[in-house]
């Protein structure tokens, strides 16, 4: 059975304000003191690193630019290191450091242990449903092509890959 048209502007919806939802009660700052776009940023490197900068800003889905400042700020961070690509000297390559792998552990155990407490009505099974459902919706939406803001153009998804 083909999915109903109001029923998929419904989940748009959902999906929509569950990402602003879980941004506000996940994403803010842990002890770090690192920005939650910084975190962001530093969650998918961990998951595509190393790669190239622009590759990075395409999963992101953000300008060249805008990255090349995150990307400066988590390098004097000690978070981020970047290297010129040996095979084209104009582009770099970057990956998380030591420091961004230890800032990441810790924040995954941060906002697992936040989710932990809301979840606490929850049983396990209801856990593992939502979960199932939520990587089978991923799955479907990393299969559709998405335009990239610096081209405009579309391109397969490759975003966050975990």
């Amino acid at each position: 059975m083909t999915v109903q048209t109001a029923t998929a502007e419904d989940l748009v919806e959902e999906v929509f304000l569950f990402g602003r939802t879980l941004r506000g009660v996940l994403g803010g700052s842990d002890e770090s003191g690192v920005a939650p776009a910084l975190i962001g940023v530093l969650h998918v490197l961990a998951a595509n690193a190393p790669c190239r900068q622009n590759e990075l800003a395409v999963r992101l889905c953000v300008s060249q630019s805008s990255l090349s400042r995150q990307i400066a700020e988590l390098v004097d961070a000690g978070l981020v290191e970047r290297h010129a690509d040996p095979a084209d000297g104009r582009a770099s390559i970057v990956q998380l450091s030591e420091a961004g792998h230890e800032l990441l552990a810790n924040n995954k155990e941060f906002r697992a242990a936040r989710l932990l407490t809301m979840l606490a009505e929850w049983s396990q099974d209801e856990a593992e449903d939502a979960l199932t459902a939520l990587r089978h919706l991923k799955q479907t939406f990393s299969t559709i092509p998405v335009r990239t803001p610096a081209t405009g153009h579309s391109t397969p998804q490759r975003g966050y890959r975990a």
